[in-house]
């Protein structure tokens, strides 16, 4: 089933319910620090990765979110999503919008505090009750420190991945400029775009850079460049190797020196079916046309993210540039 909604600021897309399959970080350190964890306990060690880009996996079987920054899993939490007849949509989505004091206007103005909005129709990431089960009304409720550490280290367009499965998200380095085959003067091309640039969070208020993000779609044969909610860039989809992408998100960490290429963190949000849509394969196959290229190059920063998916982008409807598309099995 596919929901299609019209939002007012800023691209979301959310593509199935799926299995993560994904390449495990300090799996062993914190399996017995989750599986006890009681409702409304949390972990939080920000020290284990000190910057970087954020992603957010909720993982609805477990009712647990997991917070990464830079590819490592900083902090781990207990948390409850819909309940039946309410639940929680799957697929990626990323911050539209951030509340502390947030109160809502569907449901006599509940408070919400430290709202992460991922769609305007209601769904958001806020401190709530946690009784241990799937028990809101498609939020996921998290508790209330945990919430506003969250707070702290998400900005708009952060990735939250919604998901029925979990795994950890693991390091990729591609060689060379993604989207075109490796040249060697590439390489100093993208140093040269993201020197100086930095993460969203450490934006400035006086700072108005727009948040980039890059979306493919096997189905469409489409590559879609966005900046906030406005399509700046689209091109013809090159795709090598079959018709199948697969579900992945890449968030884009920075420079690879030593390999001459750019270090994603890859997460894999639904079962391979064959080698050629693992993570380390996907971005092998996929090419742009130059001038699109270019334009990626220019916007490139620090937390960029990619999103690959074998949904069309276009909806039969559409009532303008601000949408939101929302996948659900």
């Amino acid at each position: 089933m596919i929901r299609h909604c019209f939002s007012r600021r800023m691209f979301l897309y959310a593509a199935g319910a799926a299995a993560f399959a994904a390449r495990p970080a300090f799996a062993n350190e914190m399996l017995k620090e989750i599986s006890q964890l009681k409702p409304g306990e949390f972990t939080w060690h920000p020290e284990r990765s000190e910057s970087g880009p954020v992603s957010v996996v909720v993982s609805i079987p477990e009712q647990r979110v997991h917070v990464y920054r830079n590819g490592v899993r900083i902090a781990v939490s207990t948390c409850s999503t819909g309940k039946q007849g309410h639940e929680t949509p799957t697929g990626v989505f990323v911050v539209l919008e951030k509340d502390r004091n947030h109160h809502s206007s569907i449901y006599d103005d509940a408070p919400m505090p430290n709202m992460n909005r991922l769609t305007w129709s209601g769904v958001a990431l806020h401190a709530g009750n946690l009784p241990g089960y799937p028990a809101s009304h498609g939020c996921v409720r998290l508790p209330m420190k945990f919430s506003e550490l969250l707070f702290g280290v998400t900005h708009v367009g952060t990735p939250v991945i919604i998901a029925g499965a979990h795994t950890d998200p693991w390091e990729l380095t591609h060689p060379g400029m993604v989207l075109s085959g490796y040249a060697e003067h590439e390489f100093e091309q993208v140093v040269s775009s993201l020197d100086g640039k930095k993460l969203p969070s450490d934006w400035a208020a006086a700072e108005s850079y727009p948040v980039t993000s890059v979306i493919v779609s096997s189905a469409d044969r489409v590559i879609e460049l966005i900046e906030n909610d406005r399509v700046v860039a689209r091109s013809k989809l090159t795709l090598k190797g079959g018709d199948a992408l697969g579900s992945h998100v890449f968030v884009l960490n920075g420079a690879a020196n030593d390999a001459r290429g750019l270090r994603w963190s890859a997460i894999t949000h639904s079962a391979a079916a064959s080698p050629a849509m693992r993570d380390d394969a996907v971005m092998q196959r996929i090419a742009a046309d130059p001038a699109f290229v270019e334009a990626m190059q220019q916007r490139m920063h620090p937390g960029m993210t990619m999103v690959l998916t074998d949904a069309p982008l276009s909806p039969d409807s559409r009532t303008g540039k601000d949408f939101v598309i929302v996948t659900t099995g």
